[in-house]
C-alpha cells in the first residue's frame, strides 16, 4: 500500500510519537521513510546577525546544522529498526516545501507531528501540519502529542 513514506521534523515536541508512527507504518508496508527537515527561511531571512547565535556562526548555519543532526538521529533510529530511510534538509516555506518534496518523491504517506495546544493558541500561530493535511495530494496522517501552553 505504501512504498515511501515522508516523516516530517521540526525539532519540536511532539516529533516521537510521529517517528514511532511513521517507523512502525514503514515496517508493516515494508516502505522506506524519508526524513524532512525544512528549514524556515523567514527564521534566518529576518535575523539581523548582530547578536551571538552559534559558535560565532550565523543562525542559517546553527539552524542547518541542527536540521542536519535530527534527520540524521531519525534515520538512525528507522535503520535500528529495520527501516530504509533517506534523509533531506530543504530551505523555504515549511508547508510549501513538504509539498514540494512530496510530488517529487512521489511520496505515498506524509506522516507528521502536531503539538494539540489550545485553540486560541491555533488560532494566533495556525500549524503547518494544518496545511500540508489541508493542500497534499496524498494520504497525510497527524500524529498529536498534546504540550502544555505555558511551558
Amino acid at each position: 500500500m505504501y512504498d515511501r513514506i515522508l516523516l516530517t521534523t521540526d525539532l519540536s515536541l511532539g516529533v516521537d510519537d510521529a517517528i514511532e508512527h511513521a517507523i512502525d507504518a514503514a515496517t508493516r508496508y515494508d516502505a522506506t521513510v524519508y526524513v524532512l527537515y525544512v528549514i524556515d527561511a523567514d527564521a534566518y531571512s529576518s535575523y539581523p546577525g548582530d547578536e551571538y547565535v552559534h559558535e560565532f556562526e550565523g543562525l542559517e548555519t546553527a539552524l542547518e546544522r541542527a536540521g542536519t543532526d535530527a534527520v540524521d538521529a531519525i534515520a538512525e533510529r528507522a535503520t535500528a529498526a529495520g527501516v530504509e530511510t533517506k534523509t533531506a534538509t530543504r530551505h523555504g516555506v515549511p508547508h510549501e516545501e513538504i509539498l514540494a518534496f512530496a510530488d517529487e518523491t512521489d511520496i505515498d504517506l506524509v506522516v507528521v507531528g502536531s503539538k494539540t495546544r489550545s485553540g486560541e493558541y491555533r488560532r494566533l500561530l495556525g500549524s503547518v501540519a494544518n496545511r500540508v493535511a489541508t493542500m497534499a495530494e496524498q494520504p497525510v496522517t497527524i500524529v498529536k502529542t498534546r504540550v502544555d501552553d505555558s511551558a
